[in-house]
């Protein structure tokens, strides 16, 4: 499986990005996919998972951001709004069997894409 992450860049506060995550290979239909991202120096931290019509989405970005997921081309989104300055960071897509904010249950992840928020 490879995961391959874009639509990262610069954005400023309040502003809107689409993330997109393609998934190539034997992708699992009842595998979760989820978000994490990442701060230099920080944890990697869980935003949000989807499967099928189950989502979770972390706190601190809750009614802000959405997961959404296109199976028949193997895509993932992360739908990001209102965003803050704190939300800067590498973000990732990854794919594994378990509903868990836990990045060590993944198996497969991307390269991950920044993202960056002006105030």
């Amino acid at each position: 499986v490879q995961l391959v992450e874009s639509g990262g860049g610069l954005v400023q506060a309040g502003g809107s990005l689409r993330l997109s995550c393609a998934a190539t290979g034997r992708l699992h239909v009842s595998y979760y996919m989820a978000w994490f991202r990442q701060v230099p120096g920080f944890e990697r931290q869980f935003v949000g998972i989807i499967r099928g019509s189950t989502t979770r989405i972390a706190d601190a970005v809750k009614g802000r951001f959405t997961v959404s997921r296109d199976n028949a081309n193997n895509t993932l989104y992360l739908h990001m709004n209102s965003m803050k300055p704190e939300d800067t960071g590498v973000y990732y897509c990854a794919t594994g069997a378990m509903l868990t904010s836990e990045p060590r249950h993944y198996a497969y992840w991307g390269r991950g894409t920044q993202v960056t928020v002006s105030s």
